[in-house]
């Protein structure tokens, strides 16, 4: 691995960072879980694809640039460097757009990828049921195959983004006698289908980041299934390597969490007794660490290989990051720690509440850690099952 970058790739950079600087919203965007902040950040990913930054590594006829993954992690890094809004269709261009790339057809490669670079269609993620959470093989919700459609039955919840997309891609048992891994099939629906009902959830902060999704006899077209019939554990697995490994963190998320909390560290200096003053160092260095592996990982794939298992060991890592960086951050301000940002008194701090509170879901989300746990000594490890 070269750490050194190439003209080509410095003379990215400058460009990234000028058209940021010039198109960055100047004030903070509502909350992408309120309908208002949903539509605002709608309209500055469609900015962001008129500038050709909508997912940079996407080929030019979907949207994209036709950048490399190393041109990825330096547009990530002016990203986040410029303090720019969150991409409230993560679902779509870092989980379903690799995965369409990766599957796909033809037509459904041109059919979904462009309208969703421009977030004219916003994805929700449909894996969880109320009796398969971390444990996706115990799906019970059914798409059964009628004619030239799917009629799908049964309930999504914890869908992502659900209380105001457009569609939603899921994994649904087409073989109603089939068990575990088997007989699942990854269907692509839209929300506004008949049949659909969509209940959004209240989060910690009590906005609706999440919903329920139920579906009561909703016809699908069977173009809408991506991979075969029956495989579509393979075509999942495929999205949540994308999860867990490299696409929906990358380490610029990080990186500059750290930044901030040294800063808030050398703010209060007064406050941070040695032993917290160890734990900011040990934060930021972990996220430099994260930093150089996913550079590794990416040099890797450059040269022909492949995430497997081991993005097991980044979404550990990468979520537990995240949490402690922000509990540092809350021991440091102390009683300002339990402000909103909305609070006359928070004086900025009060971001530190909200990212608390998300990453507190870090480690259950993209699969639990317990989860990924076992599938480390499983499948990294060569250990025998339980």
């Amino acid at each position: 691995m070269d750490l050194r970058y190439t003209d080509a790739q410095r003379a990215f950079r400058a460009e990234v960072r000028a058209w940021l600087e010039a198109h960055v919203p100047r004030e903070p965007l509502p909350s992408f879980d309120t309908r208002d902040g949903f539509e605002a950040h709608r309209q500055w990913e469609r900015t962001l694809c008129d500038g050709g930054y909508a997912m940079v590594v996407w080929p030019v006829e979907y949207g994209g640039r036709g950048c490399d993954l190393v041109e990825w992690l330096i547009f990530e890094e002016e990203y986040y460097r410029a303090g720019a809004p969150r991409r409230v269709n993560q679902n779509g261009i870092f989980l379903l757009g690799p995965t369409i790339m990766e599957f796909g057809t033809p037509e459904q490669k041109a059919r979904f990828l462009p309208p969703m670079a421009r977030s004219d269609e916003v994805w929700a993620q449909g894996w969880s049921e109320p009796n398969a959470g971390s444990d996706m093989a115990n799906i019970q919700a059914t798409a059964i195959r009628d004619g030239d459609h799917y009629v799908i039955n049964g309930q999504k919840t914890w869908a992502s983004r659900g209380a105001f997309a457009d569609w939603l891609f899921g994994l649904f048992r087409s073989d109603p006698g089939s068990t575990r891994h088997r007989g699942l099939t990854f269907v692509l629906v839209p929300l506004d289908a008949p049949g659909v009902t969509v209940r959004p959830i209240a989060q910690l902060d009590g906005e609706t980041g999440f919903a329920e999704v139920f579906f009561d006899d909703v016809r699908v077209p069977v173009e809408n299934r991506l991979g075969p019939e029956g495989e579509g554990w393979k075509v999942a697995m495929a999205t949540a390597g994308f999860e867990r490994g490299l696409m929906l963190r990358s380490p610029a998320r990080f990186q500059a969490t750290a930044r901030r909390l040294v800063e808030l560290a050398r703010a209060r200096a007064d406050r941070v007794p040695a032993a917290l003053r160890d734990e900011v160092v040990r934060c930021w260095r972990d996220a430099e660490a994260y930093t150089l592996e996913t550079y590794r990982t990416v040099s890797r794939l450059l040269a022909g290989g492949r995430i497997g298992a081991e993005a097991s060991l980044n979404k550990i890592f990468w979520s537990e990051l995240d949490l402690r960086m922000h509990e540092t951050a809350l021991e440091i301000l102390g009683d300002l720690a339990e402000l909103s940002r909305e609070a006359p008194a928070a004086e900025g701090v009060g971001e530190w509440l909200d990212g608390y509170l998300f990453a507190l879901s870090g480690p259950i989300y993209a699969g639990t850690n317990e989860i990924q746990r076992n599938v480390i000594a499983e499948r990294i490890l060569g250990l025998p099952r339980g």
